[in-house]
């Protein structure tokens, strides 16, 4: 039996619902590694049981800001410097400075996984000060890296026309896994980040006159501003927030959902370059998307007819054709098409890129 290499993989979240980090943890432990992942433990984060990999989660004296990364980075810094290991895998930006030390020292390989074009995030792109702070260690570190990957090509020429590194491309698709359709119930399901530039403040706006309910999964920074928002307008019968879930539960409400939502406004390069996963769990539940005009998804889904592109975020239009969508002729077929497209796109074809990154590692 030849013997497991030992990677240890870093997250700023708290792993329950970072469904790329259980992707590459799962893909790596099923393939003869044996996988620690690391991240933090907030004070309503769920249970985490993981069949076939270890995980430890920190609790940190401060859970926002620059305090924050601080603290998360000494944790980290100082478990991988004692943990055994063969290989380190940094998640994005803010577990980087910590691994990328720690290999420096101990002459472990690096793999750098970036979600998204951090230094471009919308809570950044307001805030200058902060934002340099963030790119002065993007500068210092990125040109001397030599294993990368990344989430869309775009974010890929990036980086390597600012710090010539070579970033793979893996997207983040989902699992493809046998299942049963649905009977699909008359609401529209949002699923991800309550983040600024989403689409979510105009979503709620556009609701009164939206012949169905909206069901919004996840959490995030506008959260409070948002129910506030559904309260004021008299809409808490109309508009239901889920919470996080994990990806079981989420998967159920996705699968029943009429149609699902992808507005991101084009805020910052990074939702400009991204390429929302949030889409492809939709086409993996047969639910047809209402999307953003965003270059990579335009890529992805040029010729698919899965659903159609965002018109207007104008309250009336935009519910104009929510409306003619769950009524639309081409329904069924969308659906059909979002049958053959996740044969397509899903991890098992995404996962290659991982095993050809490891491989380079030997």
């Amino acid at each position: 039996m030849s013997h497991k290499k030992k990677i240890v993989v870093s997250v700023s979240s708290d792993l329950s619902t970072d469904q790329r980090v259980q992707k590459v943890c799962n893909t790596l432990a099923t393939n003869n590694f044996e996988v620690l992942v690391l991240g933090r433990q907030l004070p309503h984060s769920p249970k985490f049981g993981s069949l076939n990999y270890s995980h430890k989660r920190f609790r940190l004296w401060f859970n926002k800001g620059a305090l924050f990364y601080a603290n998360l980075n000494v944790c980290l810094f100082f478990t991988l410097l004692f943990s055994k290991s063969n290989i380190l895998y940094a998640n994005d930006l803010d577990t980087l400075l910590a691994n990328y030390l720690v290999s420096k020292l101990r002459s472990k390989p690096l793999v750098y996984d970036s979600h998204e074009y951090f230094t471009q995030v919308p809570e950044l792109v307001n805030r200058p000060s902060v934002q340099r702070i963030w790119e002065r260690i993007e500068k210092a570190i990125l040109p001397k890296l030599k294993h990368c990957i990344t989430v869309t090509e775009q974010i890929a020429k990036v980086y390597k026309k600012k710090y010539n590194t070579h970033f793979a491309v893996m997207r983040n698709f989902p699992l493809l896994q046998d299942q049963q359709l649905e009977e699909k119930e008359n609401f529209i399901v949002y699923q991800g980040a309550l983040n600024v530039g989403r689409g979510l403040e105009e979503l709620i706006a556009a609701m009164p006159f939206v012949n169905a309910k909206l069901w919004i999964a996840g959490a995030g920074d506008i959260e409070d501003q948002l129910r506030q928002k559904v309260q004021d307008s008299n809409l808490s019968d109309k508009v239901i927030f889920l919470g996080r879930l994990d990806p079981i539960e989420l998967r159920g409400y996705t699968q029943k959902a009429k149609l699902g939502m992808s507005i991101e406004h084009k805020m910052g390069l990074n939702y400009t370059y991204a390429l929302p996963n949030k889409i492809f769990d939709y086409i993996h539940c047969e639910t047809p998307v209402l999307y953003a005009d965003l270059i990579e998804v335009k890529k992805v889904l040029q010729g698919a007819a899965i659903g159609e592109e965002l018109e207007s975020y104008e309250s009336k239009v935009l519910a104009q054709q929510i409306n003619h969508m769950l009524e639309s002729a081409n329904y069924k077929g969308w659906q059909q098409n979002c049958l053959k497209l996740r044969k397509e796109l899903n991890w098992q074809q995404e996962e290659k890129v991982l095993f050809k990154m490891m491989d380079q590692l030997e």
